[in-house]
């Protein structure tokens, strides 16, 4: 299994400060041991131990895995807050964030089911990355164009396209166009023993 990428471990974005204590206290709080984690998230103990310990920042696909395992959001893991409950998401009050080349808003409420981003991928970010794990994806081209590849099959997404599909087909999100792709990006959060998420293109092999 290939483990997710970090961010470069000399560059710590502000926007990831809190993640370390987070990762920590959510992990304690699941009933996980730091092995029994690790291995829902496809990662090996040793560097799970390092994000909980901030010796290395993880990147976006990671920290969707972690939230996941976790049965949380991506803002809950920053550390970011919202009314409770609030139907309303101001344009105002959303601030970009940032991991592993992707730029991020968060447009969806608190404590739902579903997370829900708004995304700008630049080409050439993540590379070969392929994702599989329970549960649903949504997404919408806002802008650019975007090359989603599910399974063996490759599609190009033009504005106004978009996608609905069940993440345990081996998908991969890249931008299709010089200046990148900007997205409407819905997924749900499950939390599940059975839970997995495997990176690269062994993933195919294994018949996932």
């Amino acid at each position: 299994m290939t483990e997710l990428p970090d961010e470069p471990s000399g560059a710590e974005p502000q926007e990831l400060s809190t993640v370390a204590p987070r990762l920590r206290d959510l992990r304690r709080r699941s009933g996980l041991t730091l092995e029994t984690a690790a291995r829902l998230v496809g990662l090996s103990a040793a560097h799970l131990s390092r994000l909980e310990t901030g010796r290395r920042q993880p990147s976006l696909p990671m920290l969707l895995a972690l939230a996941r395992t976790y049965g949380t959001t991506v803002s809950d893991l920053l550390g970011e807050t919202a009314p409770e409950r609030d139907p309303i998401v101001r344009a105002g009050r959303t601030e970009p964030s940032r991991a592993g080349g992707w730029t991020y808003w968060t447009v969806g409420g608190a404590g739902r089911a579903m997370q829900a981003l708004r995304v700008h991928v630049p080409q050439r970010a993540q590379g070969e990355l392929v994702r599989v794990h329970p549960g649903e994806e949504w997404l919408y081209v806002l802008d650019g164009r975007l090359r989603l590849t599910l399974g063996a099959a490759v599609h190009v997404l033009d504005p106004g396209d978009a996608a609905h599909f069940d993440s345990l087909t081996p998908h991969r999100i890249a931008a299709a166009s010089p200046g990148g792709t900007e997205l409407l990006f819905v997924h749900t959060l499950l939390q599940s023993g059975a839970a997995d998420l495997c990176l690269g293109d062994d993933a195919r092999r294994r018949g996932l």
